[in-house]
């Protein structure tokens, strides 16, 4: 028995209607067939199931806007809004990172030329369009609130902003392949050293990531570095340059992605080097600052600046040696000629000072070196010579000791560059630098009776005949010095610098290793050769390397890289190990034991330098960068357009 409706209900829908329904229901049957089997495959059913887990996954914040820019602030630099914004990227790419990462579908060959492109970019470089996109809202907003006052510092604001849009191309092969098509040995060469310091790394990581150095004999991490047992990453910072210059691309990112998410040194109390961290920590930031518009880099780098302000705090403005980061409490190494501050460590400041008062904006940094660099000039100079040591509360100095290599050398270098970096127009530092090398000249380089141009220690007007590895860079200082001024110094000045670089790699050649000892004297009994047993270690220092470097650019003799392959061979032959390389103890043995660590500088210099050396003069040109003591290359100012300065402020009368 069926249920009979109720009496008298007429029909809802006519059948016209009916058949218009009917249509609409076939038209979206056909809509729903169509989406799941004819679109590409990036849209098929599995796929579309995926991205709905993963945004479910990632959790209501996704959909969460960012909150209201702060007053006056652009987009990119309001902390409030980078901070949502990284977070909310690092949340994307934890959860749909597998999704995002898979290469679309081209319709056309060129469509998946452009795509191979964009895969092959850094990260940051990937990044940019997004960047590109929110800025015309960004500046729409801003001309809504600003005043016309406020117009030129817009137009500053967005010139900085296309500024930090620049990235030096990772790995700079497009240059410095073309003029070595030709010769595939040099080629070879720049492999094998990248090969080593892939090999550096992955051993690194592998045994002591987020640690400073490495142990690679006993694979666990170097605790007795001079930055101690603190998580301070130093072997990350140092090197990242040189992953980037070598286009080690994932490597790079390991790295990046270490520095934002834990280096700090809020948290650390440790007395640290004012003068190792700042070379090693602030110059590696700004050097990647520089590469890549990174905005962490120089948060990082006045970060690791601002800890160390505290050590200027002296009644002469000359920095103590150490500074507790957490404390701010400062003092002088107790060894040092009656607590003085040593010239290679507070004369080792200005470029990166100086540079990060240009792209931040904050002049209090330059003035702090600057000085130093009053202090240095006014003082009496005994026989136109710097000593080792400096009271930095009387003012005076220390024990009357010369040196171009340990404890003073880096100060004489940064006399240069310091110049160089200004574009050439810091003409203080360009006297100082000639006035420096003419007394060394007069008073400490000296010929052995069989021709070997060397550059002695004087302690009391007494020469030692005793060379530093050290003062090895200083044939490249010389030449350098000659090349970017001609005067009636520059053929001495030459001169010199290839001695001296020649000298060096007589101390190489002399032993059985073919590396350098730690010093080696002069006498009527040996030239060129370490005497003492405290001298004949090696510890991969590349200050020999990075005057082959420079001497190479500079003159093209092809003695210059040959001998840079020679070591290359012999760190390959006596240092390598299967988890990372080593110093030696002894180089004048056939068999040298190795000391078990693996220096950051190993990373960020010696590998550095012998990259350069097989690769094209336009990767980082000497016209357009200068390199800090530590090889972090700085950019040279009104010469690259990677010098990134932060726009000049408005005066206060304009600025209503």
């Amino acid at each position: 028995m069926y249920r009979i409706g109720p009496i008298g209900r007429k029909s809802n829908f006519h059948s016209r209607e009916k058949c218009l329904i009917g249509l609409v229901l076939v038209t979206l049957c056909f809509l729903c067939f169509g989406g799941i089997f004819l679109l590409p495959d990036n849209f098929g059913s599995e796929r579309v199931l995926r991205v709905y887990k993963h945004f479910q996954k990632a959790g209501p914040e996704i959909f969460i806007p960012a909150p209201p820019l702060a007053a006056h602030a652009p987009r990119d630099e309001d902390p409030h809004f980078m901070g949502d914004r990284q977070r909310l990227q690092q949340k994307i790419i934890a959860e749909l990172g597998d999704i995002l990462d898979e290469p679309q579908v081209a319709a056309v060959a060129a469509a998946a030329s452009d795509a191979a492109g964009a895969a092959a970019a850094p990260a940051v470089q990937q990044e940019q369009p997004v960047q590109q996109e929110t800025q015309p809202d960004v500046a729409q907003q801003q001309q809504r609130v600003s005043s016309a006052d406020d117009t030129t510092h817009n137009q500053q604001q967005q010139q900085q902003q296309q500024q930090q849009q620049l990235k030096l191309p990772m790995g700079m092969s497009k240059d410095s392949t073309a003029d070595h098509a030709a010769d595939a040995g040099m080629e070879e060469k720049r492999l094998k050293v990248k090969e080593m310091m892939e090999h550096a790394w992955h051993n690194y990581k592998l045994y002591a990531w987020g640690k400073n150095e490495l142990r690679p004999l006993s694979q666990r991490p170097h605790s007795g570095s001079i930055f101690g047992s603190y998580d301070l990453g130093a072997t990350i910072v140092d090197g990242l340059d040189t992953l980037y210059i070598m286009g080690l691309e994932k490597e790079y990112k390991e790295g990046r992605d270490w520095i934002e998410r834990k280096f700090s040194l809020d948290n650390i109390s440790a007395e640290l080097s004012v003068f190792e961290t700042n070379i090693r920590f602030v110059g590696g930031m700004l050097t990647l600052y520089a590469f890549t518009g990174d905005p962490l880099y120089k948060e990082k780098a006045q970060h690791i600046a601002d800890k160390l302000l505290p050590a200027f705090q002296t009644p002469t403005g000359i920095p103590y040696a150490l500074v507790n980061t957490k404390t701010g409490m400062a003092k002088n190494y107790g060894w040092a000629s009656g607590g003085s501050s040593i010239l290679s460590e507070f004369g080792t400041l200005h470029l990166e000072f100086a540079y990060l008062s240009d792209i931040t904006g904050n002049p209090l940094y330059r003035e702090r070196v600057q000085t130093i660099r009053q202090v240095l000039k006014e003082i009496e100079k005994p026989k136109g010579l710097y000593p080792n040591f400096l009271n930095p509360k009387t003012g005076k100095w220390g024990q009357l000791h010369m040196s171009l290599g340990a404890l003073g050398d880096s100060y004489y270098e940064y006399l240069l560059k310091a110049w160089l970096q200004s574009g050439q127009t810091d003409e203080e530092a360009r006297d100082m630098y000639d006035e420096a090398m003419l007394a060394i000249m007069d008073n400490m380089v000296r010929t052995s009776p069989n021709g070997l141009t060397y550059v002695s220690d004087l302690k009391f007007d007494r020469l030692e005949h005793k060379m530093d590895h050290l003062a090895c860079f200083s044939g490249g200082l010389f030449a350098l010095g000659a090349a970017t001024r001609q005067n009636e110094h520059t053929d001495k000045y030459m001169e010199v610098g290839k001695g001296i670089t020649n000298t060096c790699h007589e101390s190489y050649v002399r032993t059985p290793t073919q590396l350098g000892p730690e010093a080696f004297r002069f006498s009527d009994a040996a030239e060129a050769r370490a005497l003492r047993s405290q001298e004949k270690y090696y510890i991969l220092r590349p200050e020999t390397f990075e005057s082959y470097f420079v001497l190479w650019r500079l003159t093209h003799d092809q003695k210059y890289r040959d001998w840079g392959w020679e070591a290359v061979q012999a760190l390959e032959k006596h240092c390598r190990t299967a988890h990372g390389y080593c110093g030696l103890r002894n180089v004048y043995q056939q068999e040298p034991q190795k000391d078990d660590v693996q220096q950051s500088f190993f990373l960020a210099e010696t590998l550095k330098y012998l990259y350069l050396l097989f690769s094209d003069d336009s990767v980082l040109p000497l016209d357009e960068w200068v390199f800090n003591t530590e090889a972090h290359p700085l950019p040279i100012k009104g010469a690259n357009i990677y010098y990134r300065q932060a726009p000049v402020p408005l005066p206060a009368s304009n600025a209503s």
